[in-house]
């Protein structure tokens, strides 16, 4: 992977992750399921394909970004906003 790719892909992996936890979050209701699932996910590749170092950078800046997600919706909810 490229120093390009790895400087693109890092923040985008980020919002994405944070993005689509959110939006999963205020659908569901559920503040950890977006996480169990990536969880899942990150399972079945480690153990199913040949990831190499700059791969597992982009998965792991993917969690960060759906730990944040779901921090963030608990937050809202506790200062209650209703719609989360």
């Amino acid at each position: 992977m490229s120093l390009p790719q790895i400087v693109i892909g890092i923040p985008l992996f980020g919002f994405l992750g944070f993005g689509i936890s959110f939006i999963l979050n205020m659908i569901l209701k559920t503040t950890w399921l977006p996480l169990i699932l990536y969880l899942g996910l990150l399972g079945y590749y480690l153990f199913t394909f040949h990831l190499k170092s700059g791969d597992y950078l982009m998965l792991t800046v993917g969690l960060i970004g759906i730990l944040g997600g779901g921090l963030t919706i608990r937050h809202l909810r506790k200062k209650g906003y209703r719609m989360f």
